[in-house]
């Protein structure tokens, strides 16, 4: 956990020093959403893959590919092998993000998970504290390759603590066979294996691929009106439509249709996959931001947005105290409505204003989005029984993962078009926007990080309509006996199923 947490964050500080090494502003965007892409398709994959062959092997294969990527990226000679490797890195990672919450829950009973849960969200939350702190030091004093190396002595030791100590649970019969003779032939030798969706997996890939491509250079490499703009349009258009059909036909399809069916686990999908659009905001920005206009240093960068995930940790753990007495909804309403009021505010602060005001607001977007995120999740949670739950929460995760791999690239998309306009006015450049020197002005980040802070903010809204106008006002909880518990077995007796 500590090894995703760390890189989902490491990166956003060492930006500046990255590119003016190896070039390439106008693509860096891609850093964060090709790895983000690649996390996205591979989540669910990764899920069908452990149901198959068990938790252990995809973690440990999910480990190496992980720090095989860590190592290509330190090696990397431009802009573009860089997100090659990212890529690489990212297809580790999603076996790094599901896998771990799921041997959480094979591995400790049901009274037990709460307890685990926010151990592992405590090492979440340090790491991500760590994170840009450690990329700034990293980046300031010693060379930003350093920050992929770091991923492998932490993840080493997760290599060697996860095959040397991890048992999982023996899969006995009653997880498959025993359940099919009633509905299927007795001959058990028919009874296939859990199935990969591969056609579906590639067909979401690509469509990511394909809009993300448009969005990142379009306005940059080529105007939004040009034949390579449209035409990549088109083309993810196509492929979605390609997907669509894959998946409909598709026997154990990535996402179920029964997810977008049911009104409460649609509504929190659409709203956490804005919360993931909002999230590129000030993880991917601010940094820089904090660097070019306020003069910061790469690790008082990392600090600055440290502050969120100080304030975040303590008011999901407090929102149980909020949801329990006047809903889900309502809490994650409030919650949001406070961060989108948190976000419209960043574009007022004074140029070129002091450290502590956008420490401030990170302070204050935290505390708000711990009372937007835990509250649904744990809702959406209760409204399933256990033999859906899985893939409920697979669903959640795969929909914020694809609002961050469509935020690195939107937001991305509008910082070169806002930077290019500058440029263009100024008059810089034999580089363009690919000059780090021209590119890099204080007053062209700021109205560039501005115009960012308002497509959050647009983000955020855009959730609160989502709860007010598809979520139930009350989430349809089941009872405790068939949401939490699951199914008795014959050789369980009941009473050990009972809190």
């Amino acid at each position: 956990m500590a090894l995703a947490a760390l890189d989902a964050t490491i990166v956003s500080t060492a930006v500046p020093q990255i590119v003016g090494d190896l070039g390439g502003l106008s693509v860096f965007s891609w850093l964060f959403a090709g790895y983000l892409l690649a996390v996205t398709v591979t989540l669910p994959v990764y899920g069908r893959l452990s149901d198959t062959h068990g938790r252990k092997p995809v973690l440990i294969a999910g480990i190496v590919l992980f720090l095989a990527g860590s190592l290509l990226c330190a090696a990397a000679w431009d802009m573009p092998s860089l997100i090659a490797f990212r890529i690489v890195q990212g297809l580790g990672g999603g076996a790094l993000q599901g896998t771990v919450q799921t041997i959480a829950a094979d591995l400790y009973p049901l009274r037990e998970r709460p307890r685990i849960q926010a151990r592992l969200s405590s090492v979440w939350a340090a790491s991500a504290v760590a994170g840009p702190a450690l990329g700034g030091l990293l980046a300031g004093y010693a060379h930003w390759r350093l920050i992929f190396l770091i991923n492998l002595p932490v993840g080493l030791l997760a290599l060697w603590l996860v095959a040397r100590h991890l048992v999982e649970p023996a899969r006995t019969a009653p997880e498959r066979p025993e359940a099919e003779p009633a509905r299927t032939a007795p001959e058990r030798p028919e009874t296939p294996p859990a199935r990969v969706d591969w056609p579906g997996a590639l067909a979401i890939f690509a469509t990511g691929a394909l809009l993300l491509t448009a969005l990142v250079q379009g306005g940059t490499a080529w105007p939004w009106l040009s034949a390579p703009s449209l035409g990549l349009l088109g083309a993810a258009a196509l492929a979605a439509a390609v997907t669509v059909a894959v998946e409909r036909r598709a026997a154990e399809p990535i996402i179920p249709g029964w997810v977008w069916r049911r009104r409460t686990i649609a509504a929190v999908n659409l709203a956490l996959g804005a919360l993931g659009l909002l999230m590129v905001a000030p993880t991917v920005f601010l940094p820089t931001y904090a660097q070019s206009v306020l003069g910061l240093g790469p690790v008082a960068a990392g600090f600055v947005l440290s502050a969120m995930t100080l304030t975040w940790p303590v008011s999901a753990a407090l929102s149980s105290r909020v949801y329990t007495r006047i809903g889900f909804r309502r809490t994650a309403i409030i919650g949001m409505t406070c961060s989108t009021a948190v976000l419209l505010a960043f574009p007022l602060l004074p140029y070129p204003g002091a450290p502590w005001q956008p420490t401030l607001i990170m302070l204050l977007l935290g505390g708000c989005l711990g009372l937007f995120q835990l509250p649904l999740i744990v809702g959406v949670q209760s409204t399933v029984p256990w033999s859906e739950r899985g893939t409920t929460t697979a669903s959640v995760l795969f929909c914020r993962q694809v609002g961050q791999s469509l935020g690195a690239a939107l937001f991305g998309a509008v910082a070169n078009a806002v930077l290019g306009s500058h440029l263009t006015e100024a008059g810089p450049a034999r580089g363009g926007l690919d000059d780090p020197a021209a590119a890099l002005t204080p007053r062209a980040v700021d109205a560039a990080v501005e115009y960012v802070f308002l497509g959050a903010a647009a983000a955020g809204a855009l959730a609160v309509l989502v709860l007010l106008t598809l979520a139930p006002r009350r989430f349809p909880v089941l009872p405790e006996d068939r949401a939490a518990a699951p199914p008795p077995e014959p050789a369980v007796p009941v009473e050990d199923l009972e809190p």
